[in-house]
């Protein structure tokens, strides 16, 4: 019976058989690491909308999910590039890029009741207008969030 090689030992011999795949794997080892240290400097509110994905030299790609998330960023980058410095990552510039996610966030319509001076508006305007389809509308409204 031959014993099996743990999958782990076989995917880092595969990854340790050729460079360009051993340069792969330190590149994906390294931005790991950086993404790991990131966790521990940057906003929880940013962290679940922006990532690490490069370093080049000293400087530090991240992308952000929306243009909000990415001024933010730039704006405390100064003081990332400082905490990225204190914890030995030799960190001199970053730079933030847009890279929109495809991702379905769901919507949650939330039923919404007139209050009694919304209603009693509705009725009053219209009491003074002619009959018409909004006269129409504008009752059904009052009377639906009695």
């Amino acid at each position: 019976m031959i014993p099996k090689t743990p999958v782990p030992h076989q995917l880092n011999a595969f990854l340790n058989s050729n460079q360009d795949l051993r340069q792969l794997a330190q590149r994906v080892k390294q931005i790991a690491a950086l993404q790991q240290l990131y966790q521990l400097v940057a906003p929880p509110i940013l962290l679940q909308a922006s990532r690490v994905v490069h370093l080049r030299g000293s400087t530090l790609f991240i992308t952000a999910d929306n243009g909000a998330v990415a001024a933010k960023l730039r704006q405390i980058s100064p003081e990332l590039i400082s905490l990225f410095l204190t914890r030995g990552c030799e960190v001199t510039g970053i730079q933030i890029r847009v890279q929109v996610r495809n991702q379905i966030v769901p919507v949650i319509h939330k039923k919404r009741n007139l209050g009694k001076i919304g209603q009693k508006a509705l009725e009053e305007l219209a009491v003074k207008m002619a009959d018409s389809p909004l006269k129409a509308t504008l009752i059904r409204l009052a009377k639906r969030n009695s």
